[in-house]
């Protein structure tokens, strides 16, 4: 099987994270995309504002519906700071015979090198890089140091070509928080999940 493994804080999740994860799926041919929420990230100084159900639960109403989308709940259960590199082992563990597949922006190779155990992630996963609004043209050559050159080209053979939908968590934030519509940026059922628990309201 070949699994999509995309971890973020999704706080919340929102259209960009669905489409970059559902290009991903149908272009690489994964069986399974896994969203894998943080518990806390190492790459950003403040933790997530929602709580960790209110995360899981909004990530349940936005891939409702869809048979190759799964919540895994791996680094919630684990707490502490989620590390890429302890996620993949783990899933490895337990799916030793299936093929994994880490799903990135374009943004974040901008800071891979400074990720735990990079080398490691390389092998345990092919990354899928997509790129993003901003981002400058995708250079995959920050992995070639990582990898024997059969593995770095069978990197560079994954092309993702996705729309480039400029949305972002603290952006939907923050028009929560002004009293703003998000109609559009998230699933229906996430917008109304956050009117309903008041996430985001204050200033």
């Amino acid at each position: 099987m070949r699994i999509g493994v995309f971890g973020g804080s999704f706080d919340p999740i929102h259209q960009g994270h669905l489409i970059l994860a559902e290009q991903c799926r149908e272009q690489a041919d994964l069986d399974a995309v896994w969203f894998v929420p943080c518990a806390l990230s190492p790459h950003k100084e403040q933790g997530a504002q929602g709580t960790d159900r209110q995360r899981i639960e909004m990530i349940e109403l936005a891939i409702a519906g869809h048979p190759a989308f799964q919540l895994a709940r791996i680094e919630i259960d684990r707490g502490g700071v989620s590390y890429t590199v302890d996620t993949l082992k783990a899933i490895r563990e337990l799916h030793a015979d299936d093929e994994l597949f880490l799903l990135l922006g374009a943004d974040s190779l901008d800071s891979f090198d400074t990720w735990r155990e990079p080398s490691e992630i390389c092998q345990l996963a092919t990354p899928l890089v997509v790129n993003r609004p901003g981002a400058k043209q995708i250079d995959l050559s920050v992995f070639q140091k990582y990898v024997d050159p059969q593995r770095y080209e069978s990197f560079c053979n994954q092309s993702i070509v996705s729309p480039l939908i400029d949305i972002q968590s603290r952006q939907i934030r923050d028009k929560v928080s002004n009293q703003q519509s998000i109609r559009y940026l998230a699933p229906r059922a996430v917008e109304k999940y956050i009117e309903t628990q008041k996430l985001y309201c204050q200033k």
